[in-house]
């Protein structure tokens, strides 16, 4: 029997006002998954633009580089790349007497960095694949209007590989999403790590964890019906004609 009066009685917890305090109030639950969902996508998103052109290159050492990093960081599951750099790092002396060790001993910088560095090697391979799709005509029509190789692929390549990559990019987000779970194994709260402490406290896993995974829910389908809404927008050139 599930108790209803445990889900309501939390549920402020899951949107980061525990102990009394409003609501959305704190860097807990909610607010911290968006935190860490919003900051890796756009980091993943600036680093991959780059590293997409990078992968596409005919130099073969640009090329394998960006492909070692791409493959390992897809190889590998986040939740070992989030152990490594937390745990794994401060184990190096060098590590702990370097400027960086002020960002890499904070839980949050070490979860935001693993899933940036994760999404950008999804991110990456996305958007060289539809680099590779571009359509030969409009490159041939560049070419005509006289542009230059970067100009080119401003204006023409890299707007068209990031309309097309929406599709693809839209289960990147979700699956994100889904990812940021695991923020809670490394001392962070959020919606996860707030079930696991409700749980923790009350010895009743089922209603905290069906709450969080409602919550998880919910988001996808705002995340996937937004995408929606960019497709019918921006790739409406692609849909078949209607007769």
């Amino acid at each position: 029997m599930i108790d209803a009066n445990l889900i309501i009685d939390n549920f402020p917890s899951f949107l980061g006002g525990g102990n009394g305090e409003p609501v959305l109030s704190t860097g807990d639950g909610l607010i911290l998954t968006l935190e860490l969902l919003f900051f890796s996508l756009l980091g993943g998103l600036l680093l991959s633009i780059p590293l997409g052109l990078m992968r596409v290159s005919k130099n073969r050492l640009v090329a394998g580089t960006v492909w070692l990093y791409t493959y390992v960081f897809r190889g590998t599951p986040m939740l070992v790349q989030l152990f490594i750099i937390y745990y794994g790092l401060s184990q190096f002396e060098a590590v702990r007497e370097s400027w960086t060790w002020e960002y890499l001993q904070e839980a949050y910088f070490c979860a935001l960095l693993a899933f940036t560095l994760n999404t950008a090697a999804y991110t990456t391979e996305i958007i060289a694949g539809q680099i590779r799709n571009t359509h030969w005509g409009e490159i041939e029509a560049a070419k005509a209007m006289g542009m230059s190789k970067w100009l080119m692929m401003r204006r023409i390549v890299i707007p068209a590989a990031l309309r097309r990559a929406l599709p693809a990019y839209s289960n990147e987000v979700v699956m994100m999403l889904q990812g940021t779970s695991i923020a809670g194994l490394v001392t962070l709260a959020d919606v996860t790590g707030v079930a696991r402490r409700i749980y923790s406290d009350t010895y009743m896993p089922f209603e905290p964890f069906l709450t969080a995974g409602l919550i998880y829910l919910a988001f996808t389908f705002l995340f996937v019906w937004l995408f929606k809404l960019a497709e019918k927008r921006w790739l409406a050139y692609l849909a078949p004609r209607k007769h």
